[in-house]
């Protein structure tokens, strides 16, 4: 078994980014239902819930944004993929909320860490 580095080195990051959102997300009274929820092969970072939503939230973390705001990077297919699993997590959990859909860019570096929250980032393509 080889040992890769670079790819350990991104699952901290994102893991490390992802903690950070559940908090930023505690602290707006957001109650965490699920992290890195699957779906067959399909994952949410985060499933959140308010007194009147449930709430899908894709985790980018970067460590500069020189290839852009890392929330640039849910791609219209990821944007897919994430309306997917949450159809399915909304059915096999029997809720009866609207669902909102956002997207946590996190820059995370030896100058500090920089949260972005976009809340309804984006909306299910018919």
């Amino acid at each position: 078994m080889s040992y890769d580095s670079e790819q350990d080195t991104t699952k901290q990051k994102g893991d490390s980014g992802e903690s950070h959102a559940v908090q930023h997300l505690k602290d707006l009274g957001y109650d965490i239902l699920e992290r890195n929820w699957r779906f067959g092969r399909l994952e949410v970072d985060i499933i959140a819930e308010t007194k009147s939503r449930v709430v899908i939230v894709e985790v980018k973390t970067r460590t500069s944004d020189y290839l852009g705001d890392p929330a640039m990077a849910v791609t219209i297919k990821k944007q897919k993929r994430l309306v997917k699993a949450a159809n399915a997590y909304i059915i096999e959990n029997d809720i009866d909320k609207e669902a909102r859909f956002d997207i946590i860019g996190i820059i995370k570096n030896q100058h500090g860490t920089d949260l972005k929250h976009i809340e309804g980032a984006f909306y299910p393509l018919l």
